[in-house]
């Protein structure tokens, strides 16, 4: 049976774990299994450091050290890394890759495909994001599952009781809340919101913002413009912040900060926790307002409600618990570790999907409303950019809709569709995702054209259209779509990927690197080609089946597993048929 693995992919810690004699482990090496979401690289030796190592760096090379790359996902956002520019996809593809070679290392198996958890509330262009990073660190994402999910999975796995459950996700850098219901082995999700830009690094920076403020008034000299001290001053809080999870107060000694002209600061401060809760007092009423959201969403209210679910690291805070216990009149539960039971949740659907343990169902939803932007009114006003909602928001997964709309004038060659998320009646009020040109068969005014929208498990969304007099599929031409990559840009990066990692890997390792095409027998290579060159003739529905297909032989082969290599052959081999 060939190994999948879940990994949470977070924004402050990342983790894998694996389904082993039947239960959830997280992997573990020489450690706790926590893997510091951080990327650096040596400026001599040019080696790819991650994880502890990288964030110890970052002390003494901040400007080539990144944190927190989760919150770029999806983003046109690059980082320097020693002159060289990385996408978030590069730099998370690196977590990916030492997650990757731990599960490996434990097993001792190689493994080429994962379970990848991301936010509820993440975009479609975020979770593209994450699956071609996935790719790059040479893992083929198998499934894209909510965080939120999967802590329900990781909790109703020793728990069959029908119940009601809120899981509050407040991890480094995303807030998810979401409302699960579980009756009969059916772990379903009946609503999710949250926001994209709240975490534990905005309360790191509330206290190391008032730390530059201190020592402004104190020694008077700004220490703002300093990377390596600011750095440090990040550190600092980070740990205060811990600290105040168990402790009334923190002491943040920082010796030989900074010079101020010939005088040495020294940083000695003692931060209160009620201060803390007081820095943070908005950010956890905002998490609130996603509470009442979500409950709203789900038809249901506090009462209803039998446990409440605290996962990731910022939940510790006191606060935040005392909050949750006044509104629902229940302790909230942190019986698994909240910063492992999402990878333990990745993990359990990662064996569902190699056949374990399949008599369980999981219904996931969206959080968004996927819609386009057309003619229509707006407040009773004509506008062009009236919100046409397609997929609302809380529906089941996997969905399709259609709907029709019709050309505008004679003799329409083309027509420009526009694919916004959101809830505004006003598509300008929403977030633009994707823009698709059409190009139309010359019609007459008041032409219909089908437009259907497929959102998958993973939350990705696949746009088609047809016309309906002509029973033609149209041709698309995507402007700023959903994947960021073409299929050889995404191969140029995985190469970069590759030869930058392998300075930093063992030689048997930069064996299992090598594309395993390589070593395929001719007959396979045979069909990979044709394939490949029959590809561009394909229509969307075959290229990403060859394109599986073409993975998948490869995979097989490298897990020696040569009966279903020449099988998945045979599969790719009937496609071919129908298109020659």
């Amino acid at each position: 049976m060939e190994p999948i693995i879940g990994i949470d992919l977070g924004t402050t810690n990342s983790e894998v774990a694996f389904i082993i004699d039947s239960n959830a482990e997280i992997l573990k090496d020489n450690d706790n299994g926590i893997v510091l979401s951080c990327v650096s690289i040596d400026p001599e030796s040019k080696k790819i450091i991650t994880g502890s190592e990288a964030a110890n760096q970052a002390l003494l090379y901040p400007e080539n050290t990144v944190r927190s790359v989760k919150r770029a996902m999806g983003s046109n956002i690059e980082f320097l890394l020693n002159n060289t520019s990385y996408s978030p996809q590069e730099i998370s593809a690196f977590i990916l890759k030492n997650l990757k070679e731990r599960a490996e290392k434990v097993i001792n198996q190689p493994i080429s495909k994962a379970v990848i958890t991301t936010p509820a509330y993440f975009t479609d262009a975020q979770r593209m994001a994450t699956r071609e990073a996935g790719e790059i660190a040479g893992l083929t994402v198998v499934r894209i599952l909510n965080e939120p999910t999967a802590a329900a999975l990781a909790y109703e796995s020793d728990n069959s009781e029908n119940q009601n459950i809120m899981i509050y996700d407040l991890g480094g850098g995303t807030f998810d809340v979401s409302i699960v219901t579980i009756q009969n082995g059916v772990v379903e999700v009946l609503a999710s919101t949250g926001d994209n830009h709240l975490g534990g690094d905005d309360f790191d920076k509330k206290i190391e913002e008032m730390l530059v403020s201190y020592i402004q008034d104190e020694f008077d000299c700004s220490v703002a413009d300093s990377k390596s001290v600011m750095a440090r001053l990040r550190r600092a809080a980070e740990q205060a912040k811990i600290q105040l999870s168990s402790a009334p107060y923190a002491n943040i000694e920082e010796d030989y900060l900074y010079k101020n002209g010939s005088e040495d600061v020294h940083l000695s401060y003692e931060l209160q926790r009620h201060e803390f809760e007081d820095m943070i007092e908005d950010y956890l009423d905002q998490t609130m307002t996603s509470v009442n959201k979500a409950l709203a969403d789900a038809s249901m209210l506090p009462a209803d409600l039998d446990k409440i679910i605290l996962v990731g690291g910022s939940t510790r805070i006191p606060k935040l618990s005392q909050m949750l216990e006044e509104k629902f009149k229940m302790l909230p539960s942190q019986q698994i570790d909240p910063d492992l039971c999402v990878a333990l949740g990745a993990a359990i659907q990662a064996g569902r999907e190699m056949g374990i343990d399949s008599t369980g169902v999981l219904v996931d939803i969206t959080p968004y409303t996927f819609g386009i932007s057309a003619l229509g009114e707006i407040n009773g006003e004509f506008s062009p950019h009236k919100f046409v909602p397609m997929i609302k928001r809380n529906s089941k997964l996997p969905t399709a809709k259609s709907d029709a709309f019709s050309t505008v004038f004679d003799q329409q060659d083309g027509a420009e569709l526009k694919v916004y998320q959101g809830e505004s009646d006003n598509a300008l009020e929403n977030v633009l995702i994707g823009e698709y040109f059409f190009k139309l068969s010359k019609l007459p005014a008041h032409s219909t054209i089908i437009i259907k929208y497929e959102l998958d498990i993973n939350g990705i969304l696949k746009i088609h259209a047809l016309e309906k007099a002509t029973g033609k599929e149209l041709k698309k031409v995507i402007k700023n779509a959903f994947s960021q990559f073409s299929d050889k840009s995404l191969a140029d990066s995985k190469n970069k990927i590759n030869a930058l990692w392998s300075k930093t890997s063992p030689p048997d390792q930069e064996k299992k690197e090598t594309d395993a095409s390589a070593s395929l027998p001719e007959e396979l290579l045979d069909i990979i080609q044709r394939a490949e060159s029959l590809k561009a003739d394909a229509s969307s529905e075959d290229q990403e089946e060859i394109d599986r297909l073409i993975k998948d032989i490869n995979n097989a082969f490298t897990a020696k597993d040569k009966e279903k290599a020449f099988l998945l052959g045979e599969e790719l081999e009937d496609i071919l048929f129908y298109i020659e």
